[in-house]
């Protein structure tokens, strides 16, 4: 949308000039069944540092009735322009403005989003105001630094629930729910979810302290809402933040809300959090599932320190925020007593640092604390840079400091910051003073460069395999063609493992902790012992670097890859392999057949599903195309025999019965599929539930073994919203014209999707089995990119934009007709930065696939 975005000069300028003490909001809901508008009135009570002064509020609104500043009315037509409202003639001190304006109901799940559920024909609302949307709802001051107070006044239909950040009321006998004033918060963290929500209640209690606690869905999802289980998660993060914060929760109450239709997997309003309804599980899943939740649930929990409590004062340091949440949630499901998963750190390695190694080998590279001129620039960042590169960091920084005087430096920060705002600059000053260190130079080569470093280790050994020599080797690459600043070598705190095999298990018999700086250094502590099967460098996982084994370690473990006994090592040798797949160092056969030999005795189930995943990119997207189709079926066989050798009802069962079913080719694996689905063959122990069934016809539909017919069918089975994002993915996935050109259309075209859906038909769209059905699109993409991005909504484009690219045509002429759109579509800073990361998951492709053609079969 044009005239949305904010400069931070321009905000730095107002909160120079501003200051704001609280906001009145009254929104009328009643007609919400219905959708259109709403009326909004929102007061706020400001000061100014200037008599005479000039600003502007936010807002995003169709129609602006009223703005009334000091008692004078100013004309609505005059001063209401491109999302704001300028603000003449300030008095000195205290100023009162008066807003009321007609705003929209979204479904693009942002500002107030209204979802409409087919099983019983009710609206359920949720907002979502991150980065810069609380202003679609009322009138605000729409940056991080301009705290305030914040009272709700809503009018809902009968029978309707209404939850804001302040505690939920009695319910009203006039429908107007009236909330308490929220303490100083930001504009993007309120928040309200209204609707006939199903809900349960309970407490947290200890040592006086009484929490109120609140899990809400829509009631078509009741039946499956394990709140016993969530509440048991939320519970280990109370006790745990609260000792290592040494700083009481510091809101009313904690709802927590799992909403239809989210963008993101959760947002941390203060005391009422948003999460993905996908998180209630109607169907079976595997533990790897569960601990993705539990650490959303902590994840959102720890924000409401790190980031409510206390919050960055401009969008440069969201990283700070993100990474944050995400090290401490993870943090406290290794460490927390009685956690169920004291492996998160080998979850971490394998999902979340991937991500962040690919996204600082992009174009758009960025220092971990990045340049923020512009709402523009932080819509785009929300990347693995910002949140895993960053948690990453802040592990290698707990490591560096030591992690008591870790947790003493943000005791103080929260004592000293509480309810305010912050900059990069006042953490590292209060972990300073509890460690001792100088971290100057530490920031400023891990934090203000981008990039990542490549250690190896250099051995030299004797005739009898005595350590004469041990060096660790460090590498800073050449950024990528594009990319901003200098490689840059760092400062690294890591462990240095030595693993020998006893009983066909490789078991670490020496771990030797150590700070590495410079291209070389060496290792003396290490000569004179007897070298081990593997070496395996930053051991732990305590620093971010991309690991290399040397000869000897890496033959053996590609003969044993499987048999580390811990499963930290084990993933960290796995994103090793990925890593050198994707960098064309491995041939993705070789890596294929490294896989296949290891995991089998691979007992970490997200790890799995993570080799799963990758496994199916490599061969669709790194694969030589002669030989393409020989490693899917190679792999899809095998996916096959292992769930058929699967313990019965077990996780590994259920992912490897998703794995088949995501590439399987011949007719006689299609006739299976459609067997399971029909119930004429089974697998002991495999359930076919709703969500499995889905999987199944989505194949069968990629394939053309299911027609519309068959699609309606299954819908028919689940009216659900579930059910209509499933269907819609596979109408999107058939293979014919016919079906392409629709699912485009209804995209491309139209507007009128929701979010939820909008993203299935795109991910059902693209298919890695249709790349000739799908050639023609690729100029069809380039010709409307540049439109659809003016015209639609952030979210909404950004699924366009990125999810429509042509990443499946991996060749040159992609990469030339990529260029030519930069060169003359004129595209604004965020689209150029989406399209030109996808052309570089092209390139990219380009040499792996040259690396795998290069080996032998």
């Amino acid at each position: 949308m044009p005239g949305t975005n904010l400069t931070r000069e321009e905000a730095q300028e107002r909160a120079r000039l501003l200051s704001v003490d609280s906001y009145e909001v009254e929104l009328d809901l009643s007609g919400a069944q219905d959708g259109g508008t709403y009326r909004s009135v929102t007061t706020v009570r400001f000061d100014s540092a200037e008599a005479g002064a000039e600003s502007f509020i936010d807002l995003v609104a169709p129609t602006v009735h009223e703005v009334v500043l000091n008692g004078t009315a100013l004309a609505a037509a005059d001063v209401f322009k491109d999302s704001r409202i300028a603000l003449p003639g300030l008095a000195a001190g205290r100023n009162e403005l008066k807003v009321v304006a007609d705003c929209a109901y979204t479904n693009t799940g942002e500002g107030l989003h209204r979802f409409v559920d087919p099983v019983d024909q009710q609206a359920y609302l949720y907002t979502q105001f991150e980065v810069p949307d609380a202003r679609r709802v009322f009138a605000s001051f729409e940056q991080p630094d301009l705290k305030a107070t914040f009272q709700f006044t809503v009018k809902a239909p009968e029978g309707w629930t209404v939850i804001s950040n302040s505690p939920t009321p009695e319910r009203p006998a006039d429908n107007i729910w009236r909330f308490e004033p929220t303490p100083r918060i930001s504009t993007y963290i309120t928040a309200l979810i209204a609707g006939p929500y199903h809900s349960v209640h309970s407490t947290y209690e200890k040592d006086g302290q009484t929490v109120p606690l609140g899990i809400y869905c829509r009631p078509s999802l009741a039946e499956f809402l394990d709140a016993d289980a969530i509440f048991e998660v939320t519970r280990q993060g109370f006790d745990w933040f609260q000792e290592k914060f040494d700083y009481a929760y510091p809101f009313a109450k904690y709802d927590q809300l799992f909403v239809p239709e989210f963008n993101a997997g959760a947002m941390e309003n203060a005391g009422a959090v948003t999460i993905r309804d996908q998180y209630v599980f109607r169907s079976k899943v595997t533990d790897a599932a569960y601990e993705v939740r539990a650490e959303t649930i902590l994840h959102e929990l720890a924000h409401m320190w790190f980031g409510d409590l206390v919050t960055m004062e401009w969008w440069n340091d969201l990283w700070l925020n993100e990474s944050f949440a995400t090290y401490t949630s993870i943090a406290c499901q290794a460490y927390a007593p009685g956690s169920k998963w004291p492996h998160s750190w080998t979850t971490f390695a394998n999902s979340m640092k991937t991500w962040a190694y690919r996204q600082d080998q992009l174009p758009s590279t960025h220092p971990i604390m990045a340049e923020i001129r512009d709402l523009d620039d932080v819509l785009v960042n929300f990347d693995g840079i910002t949140y895993a590169k960053g948690a990453s960091v802040l592990k290698q920084l707990v490591a560096y400091v030591g992690m008591d005087a870790f947790f003493q430096g943000v005791q103080a920060y929260f004592k000293a910051h509480a309810y305010g705002n912050t900059r990069l600059s006042d953490l590292l000053g209060a972990l300073e003073k509890t460690s001792g260190r100088d971290l100057s130079a530490w920031s400023r080569k891990w934090l203000e460069t981008a990039g990542i470093n490549i250690l190896r280790p250099e051995i030299t050994t004797d005739a009898d395999g005595v350590i004469t020599a041990f060096a660790v080797r460090q590498e800073a690459p050449a950024l990528p063609a594009g990319a901003k600043g200098e490689p840059t070598l760092r400062p690294h705190r890591i462990a240095i493992g030595f693993y020998a095999l006893e009983d066909g298990k490789l078991v670490r018999q020496e771990r030797l902790e150590l700070d590495v700086d410079g291209a070389l250094t060496d290792v003396p502590q290490l000569v004179g012992k007897a070298r081990p099967a593997v070496v395996l460098l930053n051991d732990d996982d305590l620093s971010y670097a991309k690991v290399r084994l040397d000869a000897e370690s890496l033959a053996t473990v590609t003969q044993h890859l499987g048999d580390f006994a811990e499963s930290l090592p084990r993933a960290l040798c796995w994103a090793s392999a990925w890593d050198m797949t994707r960098d064309g160092e491995m041939a993705t056969r070789d890596y294929l057949d490294l896989v296949l030999s290891g995991i089998a005795k691979e007992s970490d189930i997200g790890v799995v599903q993570s080799l799963q995943r990758q496994v199916k990119t490599a061969l669709e997207l790194y694969a030589s195309p002669a030989w393409r189709e020989t490693g899917l079926a190679k792999w899809t066989e095998a996916a096959l025999t292992h769930l058929r050798a699967a313990t019965p009802g077990s996780d590994h069962q259920l992912a490897w019965a998703r794995a088949f079913a995501a590439t399987a080719r011949t007719d006689a694996q299609l006739d299976l599929l459609a067997g399971l689905l029909d119930g004429t063959e089974t697998v002991e122990g495999l359930a076919v539930d709703t969500d499995l069934r889905w999987d199944l016809l989505g194949r069968l539909a990629a394939t053309g073994r299911a027609d519309e017919k068959a699609i309606a069918a299954e819908l028919e089975r689940d009216r659900t919203s579930a059910g209509e994002e499933h269907a819609a993915w596979a109408r999107a996935a058939r293979p014919t014209a016919e079906a392409k050109a629709e699912a485009w259309a209804s995209v491309v075209e139209s507007d009128k999707l929701p979010n939820a859906v909008q993203e299935s038909v795109i991910g059902g769209f693209q298919q890695a089995d249709q790349r000739e059905l799908l050639a023609s699109y690729a100029d069809r993409y380039f010709a409307v990119v540049k439109a659809v991005w003016d015209k639609r909504s952030h979210e909404m484009a950004q699924q366009i934009a990125v999810g429509l690219y042509p990443a499946l045509q991996v060749s040159q002429e992609t990469l030339d007709a990529t260029d030519a759109w930069l060169a003359s579509a004129e595209p604004n800073a965020a689209l150029r930065r989406l399209v030109t990361e996808s052309r570089a998951g092209v390139e990219r492709a380009l040499k792996a696939q040259a690396a795998d053609a290069a080996a032998t079969a």
